[in-house]
């Protein structure tokens, strides 16, 4: 009648480990705003800087682009830069995944990094 719930006596021990994931993970979290990355365009004219969890920081705009008032440049620069500094921040963020799961390897776990930030489809 009970046949297949052999399982359950490990159910407390898979909460346990959730539990325990979910602690690390919001740890990884903390620590990956304390990280910081810069994403430049236009050989420095724009930079942005972002912390590990992709949230911005800082904008900065070379003082001569802004004085040309070339606004049509700055369109252009300013995704590129922004780009630029989410790649580096995923970088960062699979890094600091990769040293908490050590060398476990979990399917998919690439492809979920990877779509932290959103579809960059759907930033357009």
């Amino acid at each position: 009648m009970f046949k297949g719930l052999g399982g359950l006596a490990n159910l407390g021990n898979i909460v346990k480990q959730a539990q325990e994931m979910n602690t690390k993970m919001q740890a990884l979290g903390e620590q990956l705003k304390t990280k910081r990355a810069t994403g430049t365009a236009g050989g420095g004219l724009v930079e942005v800087e972002v912390d590990g969890t992709g949230q911005v920081l800082a904008v900065r705009l070379d003082p001569d682009l802004v004085a040309k008032g070339d606004r049509e440049m700055l369109e252009d620069l300013l995704p590129s830069a922004f780009n630029a500094a989410k790649e580096k921040a995923q970088a960062l963020h699979q890094e600091a995944m990769q040293e908490m799961t050590g060398d476990l390897n979990l399917p998919g776990m690439g492809d979920l990094l990877n779509n932290l930030g959103g579809n960059p489809a759907d930033q357009a």
